[in-house]
């Protein structure tokens, strides 16, 4: 045995496996297989979609809807075949087969190919007391991606990662635990995808490899083994239906896809006014301010401080006159203060609205207010009591809201001293009793229902602001969540740090997000914790341009991180790099809607277009923004050139035109004003000129900038800023380039849909060659170059 110093020798519990199949019988799309005191069924969902549960005592929980949006039933009926043999019992789809053992009810998947994926190991499913867990093998050069909000690097091969909502304060390379709480993940190799999705909400692990080479296990603290397996031939379909099964984002306000500043905090309306002062006096684009707790009264949520903010409708109202939206933060923790006629407090109380301990008595922790109690989301009077609380903040034109320390993030003293970070007792009941309505109840405790609170508290947000703000749309940004967040909210990467580290693993984090099913992601840019220097700050810029959302944010204490603070070098850097923002905003928009109607990220590893390629299998250092712009950032300081792969296809320079043929790694010159950004041939990039901000003028003129290649594209356009577009009130044109010889034709069809664009010019450019112009009438073109 091996010794530790200083440690005691322990052993694990041994696990329990599960028995032999002994009775098969199956009903619509459910297949039961009795093993003696255990059951296992498998669903069939979709042709590339079973569900499979397991119960070690043969009794199984009752629905939770919470991540999931479409019950078992709901699913269009998907023909398969069941056959029996003496070994084993097969299902098949038109995409699958699903291969059980009778002996001890191993589970293995096929592809139509008859390549095994999602294979059972030889422990299959087991339990032990107080824990389900289930096995299965690593194939030959298999990588492993998603699992939500990850640091390190892209492939998750070889690791463990734990499913717990946490402040991850000073996170690091080595952090486990995170803010976000997705239980999801792809696995990937040459010809061969799939997807788990773990449905328990409980404290649940993966282990990639890391205690059994060759084995991945999933382990839940619940009552059952409850997974999905998808199979894909490519990450995108795996993502299309993972998102089907979790919904997908509702389709943004333009205006959050501009440049958003923050710092914590600008402490008052005089610092406010000159901040937005400066954005447009030296013509850099912003479209959005936020407001972190101090401009609270007091750090009480839906206050405002009548000293620092004494006109706070005033001062929304001016902004908004000057192009800035307002997007003001909110806590979950509501200060404990009977008889001081603090509304919120003392509608809690009056309704028992707060969590509290099993024995019944309220719950308290401390965090900005000190001593404070919680709402408890789970429950849906409190969800509509919570949205409704926004309408204060709505009235006087509030944007958007940013909801923090929602894991939830508690210390057991004041802030001010050395306390320890505690979360709601275990035990403490949550959600409510009894059936309301068509909603079952969801009675539970906190051991089940930690890593939902943020996602329900972006929920109930998310609710109040589409209630109060009529037909416009919302911004709703959040630090916590669970899978299916992005129904409800972005997500930002939490208190990062300004360290290149943190700026390089940026790329793999909002990538893991994004093959997570959370397309709309965004680390601080500059980096929260710390002081960036000005190589710093210029570099991360130019990445901040590619993210989702593109936020800068400060911590108190810190150097201030606005994009004129590093001198004139550096802020021409971030204005250029702003600038090309803005003008790509017709392309990133369209990547916003195509997340919002199949699930595909908007910021994309190499893999996500080029799976059968192993050589983008662990390329965590470059990105692609949609399908035709690729983006290698300089990640360290004083680098001024960098290897770029481009994989297989014709690849153009953005800046110089220079022409490749990949597959080829190529050395890249980066001075501090390049970012190295390649196209793929047959690209379509639409683009508007630059504003300083999205609604600033109606826009007279649209480009399409192609290059020569074979290529289609489909441009979606709507008004923006309402949600009409769900009434079909936009437009799509669909666009095809193709080059024969020494000809490069484009073909622009007519315009579909009820909305009609403002009078504009389009410009259709094939670069490197020339360009064409015509009034945009919504007719059909074809244009030969």
């Amino acid at each position: 045995m091996p010794q530790y110093f200083g440690k005691l020798p322990t052993t694990n519990q041994p696990w329990t496996s599960v028995s032999n199949v002994k009775a098969v019988t199956w009903d619509n799309n459910i297949i039961n297989f009795d093993c003696g005191d255990s059951r296992l069924i498998i669903s069939v969902l979709a042709p590339n979609l079973i569900r499979v549960r397991f119960a070690p005592t043969g009794e199984f929980m009752p629905r939770r809807s919470w991540a999931v949006t479409l019950d078992d039933a709901e699913w269009a009926i998907t023909p398969f075949a069941v056959r029996e043999t003496e070994a084993t019992v097969e299902i098949e789809t038109a995409q699958i087969r699903v291969c059980v053992q009778r002996e001890k009810s191993r589970i293995a998947c096929f592809d139509k190919a008859n390549r095994p994926f999602a294979q059972d190991a030889e422990m299959g499913m087991g339990w032990r007391m107080g824990a389900v867990a289930g096995w299965k093998e690593i194939a030959a050069d298999e990588h492993f991606y998603g699992f939500g909000e990850r640091t390190g690097f892209l492939d998750k091969l070889s690791e463990v990662k734990s499913n717990w909502t946490t402040d991850a304060l000073d996170y690091d390379a080595l952090t486990d635990e995170m803010y976000q709480a997705i239980p999801f993940f792809m696995a990937l190799r040459p010809e061969v995808s799939y997807g788990i999705f773990f449905n328990t909400t409980f404290w649940s692990q993966f282990d990639i490899g890391a205690e059994q080479p060759g084995v991945w296990k999933m382990e839940t603290r619940g009552d059952e083994l409850d997974y999905y397996i998808i199979y894909g031939s490519e990450p995108a379909q795996i993502l299309e239906t993972y998102t089907q099964l979790t919904g997908r984002m509702p389709l943004p306000p333009k205006w959050a896809l501009g440049y958003h500043q923050c710092r914590w905090s600008y402490e008052s309306e005089t610092v406010v006014r000159e901040l937005a002062k400066e954005f447009r006096q030296r013509r850099i684009p912003c479209d959005v301010i936020h407001l972190d707790i101090d401009y609270m009264r007091g750090y009480r949520v839906f206050t405002w401080s009548p000293q620092r903010f004494p006109n706070p409708a005033k001062l929304i109202s001016d902004l908004a006159e000057n192009g800035f939206k307002t997007v003001t933060i909110i806590d979950p923790g509501v200060k404990y203060e009977p008889e001081a006629n603090y509304d919120v407090f003392d509608q809690g109380i009056e309704n028992d609205y707060f969590v509290r301990k099993a024995d019944g008595a309220l719950f308290h922790g401390y965090v900005w207010p000190e001593k404070a109690v919680f709402p408890d989301f789970l429950r849906p009077d409190v969800g509509v009591w919570w949205a409704d609380l926004h309408k204060s903040l709505t009235d006087i034109g509030v944007a958007g809201i940013w909801n923090d320390m929602n894991e939830p993030a508690i210390n057991d003293r004041p802030f001010g001293d050395d306390g320890e970070k505690i979360w709601f007792p275990l035990d403490a009941p949550q959600g409510y009793e009894g059936d309301e309505g068509d909603i079952p109840a969801s009675s539970s405790t906190h051991r089940e229902v930690h890593n939902l609170y943020g996602l329900m508290m972006a929920k109930a947000c998310y609710e109040g602001l589409q209630r109060h703000r009529g037909s416009e749309r919302s911004f709703v940004l959040t630090r916590s969540g669970y899978a299916g967040v992005q129904r409800w909210s972005s997500v930002w990467m939490g208190d990062n740090q300004s360290l290149w580290e943190h700026l390089e693993m940026s790329l793999p984090m909002l990538c893991n997000m994004g093959l997570s099913g959370v397309g709309f992601v965004g680390c601080d840019i500059g980096g929260f914790a710390g002081n960036a220097t000005a190589e710093l700050f210029a570099r991360w810029m130019q990445v901040g341009m590619l993210y989702p959302l593109m936020r800068g944010h400060s911590a108190m204490s810190t150097a201030r991180h606005e994009p004129w603070v590093f001198g004139d070098r550096v802020e021409n850097i971030c204005r250029e790099y702003i600038n090309l923002r803005y003008q790509l905003l017709p392309y990133i928009y369209n990547l916003f809607w195509e997340a919002a109607t199949t699930g595909a990220p908007i910021l994309r590893p190499l893999l996500y277009h080029f799976p059968n390629d192993p050589k983008t299998y662990t390329l965590y250092d470059q990105v692609l923004l949609g399908a035709s712009l690729m983006a290698a950032p300089i990640y360290r300081p004083g680098v001024e050139h960098r290897s770029v792969y481009l994989p297989l296809g014709t690849w153009y320079d953005w800046w110089s035109g220079d022409r490749y043929e990949g597959p080829i790694h190529i050395l890249a010159h980066a001075p501090l004003e390049r970012m190295p950004l390649y196209v793929r041939s047959g690209a379509i990039v639409p683009m508007q000129p630059v504003s300083q901000y999205v609604d600033q003028a109606p826009l007279d003129e649209i480009r399409l900038r192609i290059w020569p290649g074979n290529n289609k594209y489909q441009l979606f356009e709507d008004d923006g800023h309402t949600n009409e577009y769900q009434d079909k009130n936009f437009s799509l044109v669909n666009i095809s380039v193709f080059t024969d010889k020494n000809q490069t034709v484009v073909e622009i069809e007519a315009r579909v849909g009820e909305w009609t664009p403002s009078p504009r010019q389009v410009i259709v450019e094939l670069v490197g060659i020339g360009e064409q112009r015509f009034q945009d009438d919504g007719k059909q073109r074809s244009l030969q170059f």
